[in-house]
């Protein structure tokens, strides 16, 4: 497997993912084969954060394929070129995280999920814990955001959260 072709080995482990959850294999550690787990990590995704997206999509519809591999390969570009294709060894605080109705520049949600997406770009997400959950999705839509645009916007704006805000509020059209 090169570079060239990662994207359809990850689909081919996405559907086959999907395919076994279907099937009633419905822990993480039971749903990828020992290929595949050394494959997701060559790209910095964990069986754990392709699990999830798995479960939600099979249960709810969404995260459909194309936001998965959209914010999966922003993961990777950090992975490869920031992380230098190694991983930190270190996960988020659950405790530090900002509580979900915590404000930025008047948006609620805005500073937890700035924190989930440097933890996602940085591959630091702990296992109970998901970039693009059930409640990011719904305010990526309200603010008019994609998903892997958002975690391009932390990468670039750094420490910069009035940067972020200045983005989410431009794309929600609340300049």
């Amino acid at each position: 497997m090169g570079n060239y072709d990662w994207t359809t080995t990850f689909q081919t482990i996405y559907d086959s993912a999907v395919a076994n959850y279907r099937g009633g294999k419905r822990i993480a550690s039971h749903l990828f084969t020992a290929d595949e787990v050394n494959f997701l990590a060559t790209i910095g995704c964990t069986p754990q954060e392709l699990f999830d997206f798995v479960e939600d999509f099979v249960r709810g519809g969404e995260p459909d394929f194309a936001t998965v591999l959209l914010v999966t390969a922003a993961r990777r570009d950090y992975f490869l070129t920031i992380q230098q294709g190694s991983s930190s060894g270190r996960f988020l605080d659950m405790d530090a995280l900002p509580a979900k109705q915590e404000a930025l520049g008047g948006i609620a949600w805005l500073p937890r999920i700035i924190e989930k997406a440097k933890a996602k770009l940085r591959g630091e997400m702990p296992s109970e814990l998901m970039y693009l959950c059930g409640g990011d999705r719904p305010f990526l839509k309200s603010v008019n955001v994609h998903p892997a645009d958002f975690l391009r916007v932390v990468w670039a704006a750094g420490d910069d959260r009035q940067e972020i805000v200045d983005y989410v509020k431009a794309a929600a059209g609340k300049r």
